[in-house]
C-alpha cells in the first residue's frame, strides 16, 4: 500500500511539473519578429546590404597566413580595450588582401574612432573601410 501511495504522489508530481511547464510555455512570445522600432535587434537592412555581393562578409575573410595575422592582431587590440562596450568588441574584422574592413554597431562615435585607430595602427590608416554604425543605448 505504501509503494502504491509514493508510486501515485511521484505521478501526480510529475503531471503538475508537466502542465506547468506547458502552461509556461504556451505563454511565452515566440514569435521571431523584433517589437516596432527596434532598432538593437533588428537587422534587417544590413542583412539585406550585406547580400550585396560587393559587400565584404565575414565568410569572405581570406584564409592566407598574413590576413589571418592582421584580423587576430586588430581583434586582438580591440578586445584588451576594456573600455569599448561589448557591442564593440564584437565589431566583425575582415581582411582581404592587406584591406581591412569592419563592420556592426558600436555605442558611440568616440568608440567608432577608437576601434579604427586600433585597426589603423596594427595595418595601417589607407587600409580600413570604416563600416561601422553607431547605435547609442536607448
Amino acid at each position: 500500500m505504501k509503494i502504491t501511495l509514493q508510486r501515485t504522489c511521484r505521478a501526480a508530481l510529475v503531471a503538475c511539473f508537466l502542465l506547468a511547464a506547458g502552461a509556461w510555455g504556451s505563454a511565452q512570445d515566440t514569435s521571431t519578429n523584433p517589437p516596432a522600432g527596434n532598432t538593437q535587434t533588428d537587422n534587417t537592412k544590413m542583412n539585406q546590404r550585406d547580400r550585396n555581393a560587393n559587400e565584404p562578409t565575414a565568410d569572405q575573410q581570406k584564409s592566407n597566413q598574413s590576413d589571418l595575422d592582421l584580423t587576430k592582431q586588430i581583434r586582438q587590440a580591440i578586445a584588451n580595450d576594456k573600455s569599448i562596450s561589448t557591442y564593440g568588441h564584437n565589431v566583425k574584422v575582415i581582411t582581404q588582401n592587406g584591406m581591412v574592413t569592419l563592420k556592426g554597431p558600436v555605442r558611440s562615435e568616440e568608440e567608432k574612432k577608437a576601434i579604427a585607430a586600433k585597426a589603423a595602427e596594427v595595418a595601417g590608416g589607407d587600409k580600413i573601410m570604416d563600416e561601422m554604425d553607431v547605435k547609442p543605448k536607448q
